[in-house]
């Protein structure tokens, strides 16, 4: 495959490194556009491997130009793809913003999340919550930092009742990076409802994109991989903190 256009959707936090993933222009019929996530031949990325030419990681919502060589299944994560970072490195393009980037997301909502959240036949979809609150907690003495949301949503096609996901981990580094400096005005821990949520952000709409983990513990773990808020909100992300 040529290089590609990518729209990143996810740049994660990882114990090793971080993660990525995102979509192509490709069609698909139930996520709108064809999702991928760059995987080395060999071990995890790392913040270098995301970043552009001046040092800066790149966003969710960048526009990136990446060497996908061939796809490297490893069910459920079926959207992986090997990919050239070293004599290809990624390549900033452009950004989505404005109308461009509210109509994306309308547009491009899973329609059969089950197939991450209970089949685990793929491990990437997007949605939106009809109900978030946000958890961000920090302790002083081991400095140990959590990020969690709790969300309710009805999937395409559901029955009337929501599908309730409670106290999910987010890896997603710019929304922990907005963590941290509200924890700042705070005693190491903050709870937000909805409204209060949207108000703080003066956000229109909330999407996640969501994501399974690799193995562990015998199982993958549902994480939030991307926080999408629409408009969308400023913070300075620390390559050295995620």
């Amino acid at each position: 495959m040529p290089s590609q256009e990518v729209l990143i959707l996810a740049m994660t936090k990882m114990l090793s490194g971080i993660c990525t993933a995102g979509m192509t222009r490709e069609p698909d019929p139930l996520t709108g556009l064809r999702w991928v996530r760059p995987v080395r031949e060999w071990g995890s990325l790392l913040p270098g491997d995301m970043s552009d030419t001046s040092g800066r990681l790149l966003e969710c919502c960048d526009v990136v130009e990446l060497d996908l060589l061939a796809p490297r299944p490893d069910p459920p994560h079926t959207e992986d793809w090997l990919t050239d970072f070293v004599h290809h490195p990624p390549r900033r393009l452009r950004r989505l913003e404005g109308e461009k980037r509210s109509g994306f997301f309308a547009r491009c909502l899973d329609r059969a999340p089950q197939d991450v959240l209970v089949h685990h036949t793929r491990s990437l979809c997007l949605i939106k919550p009809e109900r978030l609150s946000a958890h961000f907690l920090l302790d002083a003495y081991s400095g140990k930092y959590q990020a969690r949301l709790d969300f309710a949503f009805k999937g395409h096609g559901d029955p009337p009742h929501s599908t309730r996901e409670d106290d999910i981990s987010v890896t997603d580094v710019k929304w922990r990076a907005l963590g941290r400096t509200w924890l700042c005005q705070t005693e190491g821990h903050l709870t937000l409802g909805h409204e209060d949520l949207h108000e703080r952000l003066n956000a229109g709409a909330i999407y996640l994109a969501l994501g399974l983990s690799r193995s562990w513990q015998g199982k993958h773990w549902l994480l939030v991989v991307g926080v999408h808020v629409v408009p969308d909100y400023e913070v300075t992300v620390d390559p050295e903190n995620l």
